[in-house]
């Protein structure tokens, strides 16, 4: 499902810029019709998956005047939508299916089940199309994802 090859090269992290001006745009769909707690854990775990995934997509940690250290934050942004189970669905096939996209997802398998091996054994036990997703994480070219992800609104 992931794309190994995406992410940002050390030469072009430039955390002086705009977000806008990041040759890959991070954008993260999440089902609108869950409750805000259940949102936040599978926009913060498809995000986890993505972030140790993509490489350089996070920036150099901060240290406060305290000399405090505040680990790196994406550089160039992420944006979080909200999206209906269909558009999950249709999102992550194409993504899977555009060249320098990454995509990472979370079925609802993942918050049902309390031991990691019995949600690997309900995702093995399902086909694509059968699992509920509760959200899609998606990274690469600017142009492509905003066709991927269409005007979808920013998740309230």
């Amino acid at each position: 499902m992931t794309n190994s090859t995406i992410g940002f090269f050390p030469d072009e992290i430039d955390t002086a810029s705009p977000t806008r001006s990041a040759r890959l745009k991070w954008v993260v769909a999440v089902d609108s019709s869950l409750p805000g707690g259940r949102a936040v854990n599978a926009a913060v775990c498809v995000a986890a998956a993505t972030s140790t995934a993509v490489a350089g997509l996070l920036g150099p940690d901060a240290i406060d005047a305290d000399g405090s250290a505040h680990p790196g934050l994406p550089w160039a942004g992420c944006t979080i939508v909200g999206a209906t189970s269909e558009q999950l669905h249709t999102i992550r096939a194409k993504a899977e299916g555009s060249a320098d996209v990454f995509v990472a997802d979370m079925p609802a398998a993942a918050q049902s089940t309390r031991v990691y091996d019995e949600y690997l054994g309900e995702v093995a036990g399902s086909g694509t199309e059968a699992l509920e997703l509760l959200a899609v994480s998606i990274v690469g070219p600017r142009n492509r994802v905003d066709r991927l992800v269409g005007r979808l609104p920013l998740l309230p």
